[in-house]
């Protein structure tokens, strides 16, 4: 995975609006964080090869960046992202990773199931 490069983000979220789409969007601080450090929440969400169709999308912030995207019925919307996946161009593959290089939020945009 490469640092984000948003105007190329924004062309792929481009090409790929209006077409149902597979997407993975997941979350977390750390499921095992409390085993490590109580004062630490562990919380996480995860969403796999759901089908949506956006309308509009956007890439915005200096890093992290935020991406949104607008459906007829809605919104998704992911913060923390750092990175994404250039080499692939039939899927959007962004991730947000800590200082540590740990996973932190992932959201991926394919044709095809994950």
């Amino acid at each position: 995975m490469e640092l984000i490069n948003p105007a190329e983000v924004q062309r792929m979220i481009d090409t790929l609006k209006n077409q149902d789409l597979y997407i993975h969007l997941e979350m977390t601080t750390g499921a095992y964080a409390a085993h490590y450090d109580s004062s630490k929440h562990p919380a996480a969400n995860f969403i796999t090869n759901a089908l949506i169709r956006y309308e509009h999308g956007s890439i915005s912030g200096n890093g992290p960046y935020r991406v949104g995207l607008k459906m007829s019925h809605g919104w998704v919307y992911t913060e923390g992202l750092t990175h994404f996946e250039q080499s692939d161009t039939e899927r959007l593959i962004m991730a947000g990773h800590d200082s540590q290089g740990k996973l932190v939020v992932a959201l991926q945009l394919s044709r095809e199931p994950f």
